[in-house]
């Protein structure tokens, strides 16, 4: 009998070509190659907090398309939902760096994974995952993936829990009315929004005030930024445990960019687990600070038994640990990278 994935991540994962140093574009001498994209970077932090995880995409036939294929492949995710476009490109982005941070130049319009559309439906690892995680970046791309987005979110299926999560992307939303934003975010099991883009988008970043304007959800989960996050559930009498608000890990960051990802991914990990809702917070914090401290859009988190003792720590324990490229600081005694 064949075996399918826990998680299924659908969207577009892009090549990316970094800087090597930092300035404006036109004065960088050389960059290197790699690859990105918000849904992959779930299916990577899935993978590594040991969840069997697929991608569900499109890429070009070029070389590009093949070398996402091939690291995603090697990072231990199931690409054998992939799709190769043999006409359209796989999508691009390139990274710019300078004092005030970094800046993402997006050359994606008419990208193989901008055609994702409806025909993904009929694919088993969909219809057999306990998880599927989508996000508001893939219905911007075009019609057809939208539509997508709008038919597995319509489309329950028995023992299956979907998570979306906002991922505001104001240019790509350029010119264009994101009100259906709201519905799509209303219609998952699971919403995941920072408190900065939901104020964007809904003109609120309030936990409260947003459960009234998403009561759909089980759950919804908001981030303010570096210092907490708040998960409601449909029952949202505090004193039944309605809301849990959990403060993040402090943290000496390195690179913010796939932070947001990797602590959805810790989430939904922790979710898969049957975890409660602190624990489930504890571990996206802990996913979002191990990528805090790299260079990169993905950081391993610490070893099992690290990761155990900081979702059993007291509330004191947890708030005196710091994390930095070195290692984790758990006040008492270090424990390094």
């Amino acid at each position: 009998m064949q075996r399918f994935p826990a998680a299924v991540c659908v969207g577009e994962t892009m090549a990316a070509l970094i800087p090597d140093g930092p300035g404006p574009l036109e004065g960088v001498g050389t960059f290197h190659h790699t690859i990105g994209g918000a849904e992959a970077n779930v299916a990577r932090g899935l993978v590594a907090l040991g969840v069997p995880t697929a991608w569900a995409g499109r890429v070009g036939d070029d070389g590009f398309g093949r070398r996402i294929v091939r690291e995603l492949a090697n990072a231990g995710i199931d690409t054998s939902g992939v799709e190769v476009d043999p006409v359209r490109p796989t999508g691009l982005y390139v990274k710019e760096t300078g004092p005030a941070g970094s800046v993402l130049h997006y050359y994606r319009k008419g990208s193989a994974g901008s055609a994702l559309g409806p025909g993904l439906l009929g694919s088993p690892l969909l219809a057999n995952a306990r998880l599927v995680h989508l996000s508001g970046i893939t219905p911007a791309l075009s019609a057809q993936a939208f539509d997508l987005v709008r038919a597995i979110l319509d489309d329950p299926v028995p023992g299956r829990t979907i998570s979306f999560d906002l991922n505001w992307r104001p240019t790509l939303w350029s010119g264009r009315d994101p009100s259906p934003l709201r519905s799509l975010v209303n219609a998952a099991d699971i919403a995941l929004m920072g408190a900065d883009e939901a104020a964007e988008v809904f003109g609120t970043g309030d936990p409260r005030a947003l459960r009234e304007l998403l009561p759909g959800p089980g759950t919804l989960v908001v981030k303010d930024d570096a210092h907490q996050a708040t998960a409601i559930t449909v029952d949202t009498d505090v004193t039944a445990g309605g809301q849990v608000t959990e403060i993040a890990l402090r943290v000496d960051v390195v690179e913010p960019v796939g932070a947001g990802d990797a602590f959805a991914a810790g989430y939904l990990a922790g979710t898969l687990r049957g975890y409660d809702q602190r624990r489930c917070l504890r571990l996206g914090h802990i996913a979002a600070a191990s990528t805090l401290v790299v260079p990169g859009d993905h950081g391993a988190p610490p070893a099992p038994d690290v990761v155990d003792a900081l979702l059993a720590a007291t509330a004191g324990e947890w708030a005196a640990v710091t994390v930095s490229a070195s290692g984790l600081d758990l006040g008492s005694k270090r424990e390094t990278r």
